[in-house]
């Protein structure tokens, strides 16, 4: 779920997010968060020591949105094939939700990628226990093949970041929108069992 977050604390990381994705972070001080948030300095120093820290602090918590997303999904009673699907397809909209939202931010929380891939790393090790579960259920209600589920849930949700990449670059097209079931059918090709031809 979402970070829990003292009230003061949001609204200055809220705040900080709006200025970041409006002007870039590079463009906006201390003082222009303190302001626009309607907190003093000292409010603001009392929270983060500089902006990097802020920064920091908006990245954790727009990733902890987009778990928390995910963790809904986790917890949803849906045949295994089914759950791994809107998995993934969750996975998906809720980046490029994130990209739409922020902006000029893209070029920092995104780009960024060495800062952005240490806050994450608690993230997707929830999400590949997340990926782990389900593939654990699909393999014993047979609907997946005997895979190994730690290996296989790893290269999954490395599959899946892959995917962010059209929607963090911006190159999304209604081809790619269309074709993103097929993305996610592809991925599971490789670890349901076939359908018995008489069943066809």
């Amino acid at each position: 779920m979402a970070i829990k977050i003292q009230k003061t604390k949001l609204k200055l990381i809220e705040t900080a997010r709006v200025l970041f994705a409006e002007q870039g972070k590079k463009n906006i001080t201390m003082n222009d968060i303190a302001e626009a948030s309607g907190k003093s300095r000292r409010s603001l120093y009392t929270h983060f020591k500089n902006k990097d820290a802020v920064y920091h602090a908006v990245i954790n918590y727009e990733l902890s949105c987009i778990l928390e997303k995910i963790q809904q999904v986790s917890k949803l009673k849906l045949a295994p094939d089914i759950k791994l699907t809107r998995h993934i397809i969750t996975h998906l909209d809720a980046i490029k939700e994130s990209v739409q939202r922020n902006g000029s931010l893209r070029a920092d929380f995104f780009m960024d990628i060495y800062a952005v891939e240490r806050a994450r790393r608690i993230n997707d090790k929830e999400e590949h226990g997340y990926i782990r579960n389900i593939l654990k259920d699909g393999i014993e209600k047979r609907v997946f093949k005997r895979i190994d589920a730690d290996l296989s849930a790893t290269i999954i949700l490395y599959a899946i970041k892959g995917l962010e990449v059209p929607y963090i670059r911006q190159n999304i097209n209604e081809e790619f929108e269309r074709n993103k079931q097929g993305i996610v059918e592809f991925i599971l090709t490789a670890i349901k069992h076939p359908t018995p031809s008489f069943l066809n």
